[in-house]
């Protein structure tokens, strides 16, 4: 059954909760979305704190995604760019798909959701996104319609002697 998806949907506290259960599963299963196994919610949710600031002040819009039991099982975070030179494109940040749904093509309707809305926003052109090389991301993102536009070799430190490449991603709206 396919994911139900809002932009800036109310932010209540089973959201929050929602939200902060979401990442930490994503983030234990191994997941690049800012942490590093094993980590717990308290350690998330400062994290998700500085999200839901930027979206009190305008700068950062949310998608998310609930199953067909109305629980939270996707999530990204569309933030404004500040420079006014680089106001006609966003970045995509805390891409996310509970583990449990991965696998079903709920990552690429997410994907799909954040565009639609991205589109819906006046002047944007394009999202940007970075993401932790070594795990296949680029070929996702590729897969769904992101160009490669950049790349920091050995710029992520997950663990001693284990660096990751910072890539950056394109998607053009137009």
């Amino acid at each position: 059954m396919p994911l139900t998806f809002t932009l800036d949907p109310a932010f209540t506290p089973a959201l929050r909760d929602g939200i902060l259960d979401l990442w930490t599963d994503v983030s234990n299963a191994g997941g690049a979305v800012g942490f590093v196994p094993p980590v717990t919610r308290e350690q998330v949710r400062p994290e998700l704190v500085r999200h839901l600031a930027q979206m009190t002040e305008g700068r950062t819009r949310l998608v998310v995604g609930h199953d067909e039991d109305g629980e939270v099982a996707a999530t990204a975070f569309l933030t404004h760019n500040t420079h006014r030179l680089m106001t006609h494109w966003l970045w995509l940040y805390t891409v996310m798909v509970h583990p449990s749904h991965q696998g079903r093509g709920y990552g690429r309707d997410l994907l799909a959701a954040a565009a639609d809305a991205a589109r819906g926003l006046d002047g944007i052109e394009a999202i940007r996104l970075t993401c932790r090389g070594g795990l296949g991301l680029e070929r996702f993102y590729g897969s769904c319609g992101y160009k490669e536009v950049g790349r920091v070799p050995a710029a992520i430190r997950v663990a001693p002697d284990d660096d990751r490449d910072d890539v950056t991603m394109l998607l053009p709206l137009g």
